[in-house]
């Protein structure tokens, strides 16, 4: 939808999975580390299943919205009255949308007791951020300029999360990557919602000059702010969980050294409570 809401949406999915990963990452990794094996708990399986059906719903509520919008194409992809295509732009979010609904299935069929390969879930994962790079690239042709400038800004971000998901294939589990693949998640999210505010303000506010060279300029370091602002707020997240878990984890400790304590200290009494018994029998 070329609205505020059309951007809103698509960001707001990408937030949602910029803020949770680094959560995720750290409990992974912190569960792995305690294995002797090197392997996560089998909790995260079921994680990773509710993580594909949230993306599943996700999608389709985009694919639902972009259809059956009042002006959306409901359907029809071509009119003989006038002959003509549809609604291209709704279309193309819609197959952006359906390649998002296939990673889920696919996530959803990796940890389910199906098991697909593991790696097949990084793949097409990695297949839909790169058809929704090549849709978008195509998708502001012979539109202004700071239209275009803004949508290649963000094509930085798919490409980047693209080819970082796509290592991820062959280096699993390695943490800097998976940090990398959120940092660039959390961009794809809050450079959304820019592009909804400075090309659709949904407070009717002053719209911007596109043609106006430095608006482009600002954009440009807006840019490399929102990248800031995302290596900020993953580090943040990823090390409050961590000490997090190492303060459960202590406490745990703790308690389990004086409940041995106490054991030790009730069994010497009643070794006590028996010898003195016996000596006065």
């Amino acid at each position: 939808m070329a609205n505020f809401k059309g951007h809103a949406l698509p960001g707001s999915f990408f937030l949602l999975f910029g803020l949770w990963w680094p959560a995720k990452f750290a409990l992974k990794h912190y569960s792995m580390k305690r294995n002797k094996k090197g392997r996560a708990h089998r909790s995260f399986d079921h994680l990773e299943i509710i993580e594909g059906a949230v993306k599943v719903i996700f999608a389709v509520i985009g694919i639902l919205g972009e259809q059956f919008v009042p002006d959306g194409p409901h359907l029809y992809l071509y009119t003989r009255d006038p002959w003509s295509w549809v609604k291209m732009m709704n279309w193309q979010h819609c197959t952006m949308y359906l390649f998002f609904v296939l990673s889920g299935v696919v996530d959803v069929l990796t940890y389910c007791p199906a098991r697909l390969p593991l790696g097949l879930d990084r793949l097409m994962l990695a297949i839909a951020l790169f058809v929704e790079g090549v849709l978008l690239y195509f998708h502001v042709q012979n539109r202004p300029m700071l239209d275009q400038h803004i949508h290649a800004l963000l094509l930085i971000a798919i490409f980047a999360t693209s080819a970082s998901i796509l290592l991820e294939i062959f280096l699993r589990d390695n943490v800097i990557l998976e940090l990398l693949r959120t940092t660039l998640c959390f961009v794809q999210g809050t450079w959304f919602w820019q592009i909804g505010f400075v090309l659709y303000p949904p407070f009717g506010g002053p719209t911007w000059d596109e043609a106006d060279h430095e608006n482009m300029m600002f954009i440009t370091m807006c840019f490399c702010w929102h990248i800031a602002v995302a290596i900020a707020m993953v580090t943040v997240i990823y090390t409050l969980v961590q000490c997090f878990v190492q303060r459960c984890r202590t406490s745990n400790r703790r308690i389990q050294i004086r409940l041995s304590l106490q054991k030790q200290k009730n069994t010497k009494d009643s070794c006590a409570f028996l010898l003195n018994a016996s000596d006065e029998e």
